[in-house]
């Protein structure tokens, strides 16, 4: 589910394309895929009631329950001329007059204000509740001050049915405390290529993981198969992303299956049988394709397969915009999407011209009346099924739920379980008794250990006091520490007055989400090697050094293994920092408190360049294997290793153009009729460069690099970032360009005192004439000196906190 609108991915489409409305390509043949059993879905009482409601509903009434809008595209009044059935909060979207970071309250009054329009007595008008969805994929993490669990890869490291099933029940009532009634969510994806930028959605590269996973999840965020209620403080579930989309080329978001039908069912199908007799109520359409045909449009899977040879009698929801990827669709206009056999179409904004069209389409006839009726029948028994009707919400805004005692240690018990130890030469567990120098960049940063789909769609943005009552992973070693007698220091960088006995370094990747997380090198930290020069730098100076990894993947990090005496992988921990703690420190003999458990469920890379490495799979060669965890009780040894990568690291970087004072490949400044020079910035020394254009004469300063297609970025409302500092203010016109498009910028550099941020909409520079489909300048400053100004960060975010298109 995206955070803003994914318009028609040009490039994609061109594929899809190919067989969408011919031949046998993408089409299944239902007789060979698994069945399911009853989902206690329907029954005779329930149906009545249905069939009861159905009569009195207008055509308009039905078509509105088939479309779900985003809360940041509608207000509640809307639904006075637009009975719509649904509603969502996309990853970045805040509730009604309130900040995206905002606690429960504000997302329950939110709820409250629309179902209350839905709910009003008035002619000609049917009361029927909306269902209020939210990606809750690692507790409910859009609010503030929830409990953040770790992200499903980290899950599957545990090996726990039982944990899954836990997690998610404290989900859901967290979920159902802010209001909310639905959660997008287990992501059922089987991974294959490390490359998706969405593989840490995903329990494991194993079907099997995934499969032992989804009914337990599912029975925990919704009771048992057709019984919970949110009275009960369930909400509904959306098994995702109905079909494949962990198989797709190259690892590209929203992509094609290349696959035969036989992979599809038996990696690919895994987790939808027992999801569907666990009795979820929801299934979600995936973006990508399969031999062409894209998932939203494939009656074959979704009405043929889901519907008729899994039984699924719950509904079928499209992700953002979904359908108006199928050629002949605008996210506005398209029959063939409920004729395939979605029944609700996610149109966050795009919902008034979809209703208006799909309303003409039932009325003529293109879309058949006892399609629309089908779909209405499953929408209305998922929302008497789960207590909608029914007006009592005893868990909303119930004090302590959300972010409560009880949900924390479930939390903080999955991030021991999840530890992953992949070497330790001897140095953990750690005493607490002991001088421990605590570094790098996420040591101290929860939103940074919590990585994508937290309070933001990407996960940027965050700040310490969005996270309250939440511990880092500092935090937790220096409790741990503290209570042994021991002695810790914070040093991001590893510097130190007093030698300490163990360093523990903290480093990993920065946050992403789908599409923005996508990659063509498994290599870490691609032309950015801080975390291994503080490694390198300590064990110069002879000090024991714990690298503790945080990722969503498994990533080639050899140089760091080499240099680290232990080395645990934690995935993305989530809220509970001091889990890491309970394992990584020992009492203050240094006897352990708690042993690793924690086993790979996926393939660790031998080389950046094995981006399809599951077990099985011919030629696997991994440096370790699925299953491979060291312990306490159970050590080994791992020699030292090779450090060619296998592939060029610069492929990484496509969205990271200046930091810490440099261009990362494969980006490089041009300068014409401008200086440049080291200056500080406002986080570290020499971090920025001031580029000064001449007196008197034009200049331009360009960041220049490959040709990038930043159309799916343009279409998702990505932004560029800058931090920058005005030294000296231009006389006349500032113009600032992306590609081929530019703004005016002179307001925007107008005289300032201090270090400021601009977040600039790629969709400003399209708007000037920029072909977004080949920028190989993704940052150009021109203007006639005398002209300063100190540049210390570009990039591309998804936080559109103070967006602005310069005029």
């Amino acid at each position: 589910m995206k955070k803003t609108a994914a318009a028609a991915l040009s490039a994609l489409l061109a594929t899809t394309a190919l067989a969408q409305d011919a031949g046998t390509q993408g089409v299944a043949h239902p007789q060979a895929w698994p069945t399911a059993k009853s989902q206690g879905l329907i029954d005779a009482a329930t149906e009545a009631k249905i069939t009861a409601l159905m009569a009195k509903m207008t055509l308009e009434e039905k078509v509105g329950q088939m479309i779900q809008a985003d809360i940041g595209a509608i207000k509640p009044e809307d639904l006075r001329q637009y009975p719509l059935g649904s509603i969502l909060a996309g990853g970045s979207s805040p509730p009604l007059g309130k900040p995206d970071r905002s606690p429960g309250a504000d997302w329950a009054a939110t709820g409250r204000a629309f179902d209350a329009v839905a709910m009003e007595k008035r002619a000609g008008h049917t009361a029927i509740p909306l269902i209020f969805g939210v990606d809750a994929v690692h507790g409910n993490n859009n609010v503030v001050g929830a409990t953040l669990f770790p992200h499903n890869i980290a899950l599957g490291a545990a090996h726990d049915p039982d944990l899954i099933r836990r997690i998610g029940d404290a989900t859901a009532k967290e979920t159902a405390a802010a209001g909310i009634t639905w959660a997008f969510g287990p992501t059922l994806a089987v991974p294959q290529d490390d490359r998706w930028g969405r593989t840490y959605e995903g329990y494991s590269e194993d079907p099997g993981i995934v499969r032992s996973y989804a009914a337990p999840m599912i029975e925990g965020l919704q009771g048992a198969p057709g019984r919970g209620r949110i009275q009960d403080g369930h909400v509904a579930a959306s098994a995702k992303h109905f079909l494949g989309d962990g198989g797709t080329k190259d690892g590209i978001d929203q992509g094609n299956d290349e696959i035969d039908e036989k992979t599809l069912i038996g990696i690919h199908s895994a987790g939808y049988p027992p999801a569907i007799d666990a009795g979820t109520m929801t299934v979600m359409a995936s973006y990508s394709s399969w031999q062409g045909r894209k998932m939203h449009g494939n009656k074959s899977l979704l009405t043929d397969v889901l519907k008729g040879r899994m039984g699924f009698d719950g509904f079928v929801v499209g992700d953002w915009n979904g359908h108006g990827q199928i050629p002949g669709c605008t996210k506005e206009d398209c029959a063939q999407t409920f004729n395939a056999g979605l029944d609700m179409a996610m149109a966050p904004d795009s919902w008034k011209g979809l209703f208006d069209n799909t309303v003409k389409q039932a009325r003529s006839g293109v879309i058949p009346m006892a399609r629309i009726d089908d779909a209405v029948r499953r929408i209305l028994r998922v929302k008497f099924k789960l207590g909608l009707f029914d007006a009592a919400r005893p868990y909303e805004n119930r004090a302590g739920v959300i972010g409560s005692t009880a949900h924390r240690a479930i939390a903080r018990e999955a991030v021991r379980k999840s530890l992953v130890l992949l070497k330790n030469d001897g140095v953990l567990p750690l005493k607490a008794s002991a001088r421990i120098l605590v570094a790098g960049t996420h040591a101290d940063d929860v939103g940074l250990q919590a990585g994508g789909w937290t309070l933001s769609w990407q996960g940027d943005g965050n700040k310490p006091a969005d996270f309250p009552n939440a511990q880092s992973i500092y935090s937790g070693i220096a409790e741990a520490v503290r209570k042994g007698g021991g002695i810790t220091e914070l040093n991001v960088e590893g510097r130190f007055t007093t030698k300490p006995d163990v360093a523990v370094v903290v480093f990993g990747e920065m946050p992403y989400a789908e599409m923005r997380g996508d990659t063509r090198t498994l290599e870490f930290q691609a032309g950015d090697k801080q975390a291994l020069a503080t490694l390198k730098r300590l064990k110069a100076a002879g000090i024991k050094v714990v690298s503790v990894f945080l990722s969503g993947r498994p990533l080639w990090v050899n140089p760091e293994l080499n240099q680290s005496d232990a080395f645990v992988a934690a995935w993305l921990p989530g809220s509970e920092g001091g889990g890491i703690a309970d394992v990584l420190v020992g009492d203050a003999a240094g006897k352990p408190r708690t042993d690793f458990t924690g086993r790979l469920s996926y393939s660790w890379p031998k080389t950046a360049g094995q981006f399809t490495l599951n077990k099985g799979a011919p030629g696997y060669d991994p440096l370790f294997a699925l299953g491979y965890g060291l312990s306490y009780a159970k050590p080994g040894r791992v020699p030292k290793l090779g450090e060619v990568a296998g592939i060029d690291a610069s492929l990484a970087n496509t969205s990271l153009f200046y930091t810490l004072g440099r261009t990362p490949a494969p980006f490089a400044w041009k300068l014409d009729g401008v200086t440049a020079e080291a200056v500080d910035s406002a986080r570290t020394q020499e971090g920025a460069s001031r580029l000064t254009f001449a007196r008197g004469r034009q200049g331009t300063a360009r960041i220049a690099g490959p040709q990038l297609d930043l159309t799916r970025e343009t279409n998702a409302d990505v932004l560029l970032q800058l931090q920058y500092k005005v030294e000296a203010a231009a006389a006349g016109p500032v113009r600032l360009s992306l590609g081929s498009g530019s703004v005016n910028a002179a307001a925007l550099f107008a005289a300032g005192s201090g270090w400021k941020t601009a977040r600039i909409p790629l969709k400003c520079f399209a708007a000037a004439g920029s072909d977004m489909t080949k920028v190989d300048v993704p940052l150009a400053l021109s203007a006639t000196g005398p002209f300063a100004i100190a540049i210390a960060d570009a990039r591309l975010v998804t936080d559109p906190e103070g967006a602005v298109c310069p005029k």
